[in-house]
């Protein structure tokens, strides 16, 4: 059982360039497409794509356009429910360039009232409250809505923990600030930092941790990733671009190479990631293979137009090369 939670869902409208983006100008668009997006709508949708059944629950009023949009998709494997809310889910926008620079113009949502998010978190436990198989999966992803109170992933873990499911949490700003202000308590089981976003839980200089990544040096990473290990989290499944990433866990760290594509846009790699690292997990997949095919699943996502989500017909042909960092 895979449930993933996405407090802020969207209708995401990615338009793309025939050239480089040109401020104060008028630019030409080549293509518009819209999909129903948010972070773990988009890891249950990478999900059922590759076979693997995942419930997204989104909180959104009956009639909103982003339930239609996503029943549009047709994936049997992708079940969808809904929270009613009042408000109307947010439209983002990606510019996207030739060259893959991706440029993202975010609303911040319409906001929850505190009824609403007592009504998300009651639908959450029922989602997963039969969850028994030891490999049943929440993932929490994205930002919050206004009205949702900064420490809600906090709060979220410790509601879920005695369901004995495995938490994955995928955040940023003061809603990731506030789950390191947590720790241990609130630890999840998976947590996917960029090297900005590591740097920033580790309390460590992004630069610093970025500059020995590109140059091939991965340790610095690792010990960050170490200092949150030993804070309770599971897994640190850190991304890094061209540079691969880097996975540490209780049991050690590994850096794998990012397999080479030609990157189209960035949209919705992250996400893939996390699915990818999740479905090698829920098929038994040691922490070498999870890694692995959470950076497959990542490099397909940046290899495919706009908002495109990989299948594994669009994984690389060439994997990882994995190796143990200590």
């Amino acid at each position: 059982m895979i449930v993933t939670l996405t407090p802020n869902p969207s209708l995401d409208r990615t338009v793309t360039l025939p050239g480089p983006l040109l401020r104060g100008a008028v630019n030409r668009l080549g293509s518009v497409t819209v999909e129903p997006g948010g972070k773990g709508v988009n890891v249950a949708r990478v999900l059922a794509s590759s076979g693997q059944e995942a419930t997204a629950l989104v909180p959104a009023a009956s009639d909103d356009p982003l339930l239609r949009a996503i029943d549009s998709l047709g994936l049997p494997g992708l079940a969808c429910r809904a929270v009613p809310v009042a408000g109307a889910a947010r439209i983002n926008t990606a510019v996207t360039e030739p060259d893959g620079t991706t440029t993202k113009l975010n609303e911040s949502g319409a906001g929850l009232s505190e009824a609403e998010v007592a009504a998300v978190e009651a639908a959450l436990s029922e989602e997963l409250r039969p969850a028994s198989d030891g490999r049943s999966w929440a993932v929490l992803s994205g930002s919050l809505p206004p009205g949702a109170p900064v420490d809600w992933y906090v709060r979220l873990v410790g509601l879920l923990r005695p369901l004995g499911v495995r938490i994955a949490v995928d955040t940023s700003d003061a809603p990731l600030a506030a789950l390191a202000a947590g720790l241990p308590d609130c630890a999840p089981d998976l947590i996917k930092p960029n090297g900005q976003e590591l740097a920033q839980l580790a309390g460590r200089g992004a630069t610093d941790l970025e500059d020995a990544a590109v140059a091939g040096d991965f340790g610095p990473v690792a010990e960050a990733a170490r200092i949150l290990v030993e804070l309770g989290i599971g897994a640190v499944l850190a991304t890094l671009g061209p540079a691969g990433g880097v996975l540490a866990t209780g049991e050690g760290a590994w850096h794998a190479t990012a397999p080479s594509v030609p990157v189209v846009s960035t949209v919705g790699a992250g996400d893939s990631s996390i699915a990818g690292f999740i479905l090698a997990d829920v098929r038994g997949g040691g922490q070498a293979e999870c890694l692995r095919t959470a950076m497959a699943y990542g490099s397909a996502a940046a290899s495919l137009p706009g908002t495109a989500l990989p299948t594994p017909r669009d994984l690389p042909a060439q994997a990882s090369e994995i190796v143990r960092l200590n």
